[in-house]
């Protein structure tokens, strides 16, 4: 056990340290590129003195190292990640965490149906194999996977909505039928219970679900492979019990990483298409900070993302622990 949690504490050791070069190359990016967020923030004033308040106000004529230490500060010790440029008069919690909530429900039944049907595809191509049936399911694996979403998207919309009117055209409802009685405003709304969720969830969905299945496929080969399974047919025991105990138990190993990394490349694919399809979800207010150089908004993203990316890799590590006793066996040897 102790090897074990050193193995652990090694691995979180690296994640601060990570982090403050991530974030600090991120906030010098934004704060020496091209462009001038002082102009957003200033709205129609073009007053030379207006420019400078509002540089003295948000700290901007402070040394790079005193802003950031100042910005990380508020981000540690309040949660606080400053003030939008874009947005003025709202704090860029006030506007992010109520876009990520949106994203979070497209993002989590995305990953399900990608689960749900990827696993299952992937395990029936692995049985059908040297029939016709194993090449069809690669080949519609590699063209799903192969669709961006700057193609998917477009061309669901041009066909779904547009052409045959069977779905909206915006990913968001207007009109919210499903509400969260007594949440706070911008968490309210359900807006994945729609029609209008259909397009987006399925543009996330597809290229996940080819990834899964053949991720799928070749774990359950290489395990189906193995001496114990053959082992475990010879001895009589039903297709069901060997896939169930013997096949899938020992596929869930690498089959876990996927599903962390799986999320991450929902929440980057969600950028394309909520911009795409008009959610006002993290994805497309990161776009549009971006271009509009949000200082604040664009850090928080960052440090939200690479927190979350750092986090993933030890839970997965932490995770490969619990699920292969190999893994403490050779920490503690080591």
């Amino acid at each position: 056990m102790d090897s074990t949690f050193n193995y652990l504490a090694r691995r979180l050791l690296w994640v601060p340290f990570i982090l403050f070069f991530v974030t600090f190359v991120a906030f010098a990016l934004a704060r020496f590129g091209p462009g001038d967020p002082v102009r957003v923030a200033a709205g129609n004033f073009r007053d030379p003195e207006a420019f400078e308040r509002i540089r003295q106000e948000r700290g901007l004529d402070d040394p790079i190292h005193i802003q950031y230490v100042t910005y990380m500060e508020g981000v540690f010790t309040r949660l606080d990640f400053g003030e939008t440029f874009r947005y003025r008069d709202f704090s860029v919690n006030e506007v992010l965490f109520p876009a990520m909530w949106r994203s979070m429900q497209y993002n989590i039944v995305a990953l399900t149906i990608t689960i749900g049907v990827g696993i299952p595809l992937g395990i029936f191509a692995a049985r059908k194999q040297g029939t016709w049936m194993d090449p069809a399911a690669i080949s519609s694996f590699l063209v799903l996977q192969s669709i961006p979403s700057l193609v998917l998207v477009p061309f669901a919309l041009l066909f779904l909505a547009l052409k045959t009117g069977l779905l909206p055209a915006s990913g968001w409802p207007r009109d919210c039928n499903v509400v969260l009685p007594g949440a706070p405003a911008g968490y309210e709304c359900i807006g994945v219970i729609s029609l209008e969720a259909i397009i987006p969830v399925m543009a996330l969905s597809l290229p996940g679900i080819a990834v899964w299945g053949r991720f799928t496929r070749a774990f359950t080969l290489d395990v189906m492979r193995e001496d114990y399974v053959r082992t475990a047919r010879s001895k009589g025991l039903s297709e069901y019990h060997v896939m169930k105990n013997h096949v899938l138990r020992n596929a869930l190993l690498p089959l876990s990483t996927v599903i962390a990394f799986s999320l991450i490349g929902l929440i980057e694919g969600s950028f394309f298409v909520e911009t795409l399809t008009g959610v006002p979800g993290a994805g497309r207010l990161t776009f549009e900070s971006i271009g509009g150089r949000d200082y604040d908004m664009i850090m928080a993203v960052v440090i939200i993302g690479s927190t979350l990316y750092l986090l993933t890799s030890v839970f997965i590590d932490i995770l490969y622990t619990i699920i292969d006793p190999r893994i403490r066996i050779g920490a503690r040897n080591n």
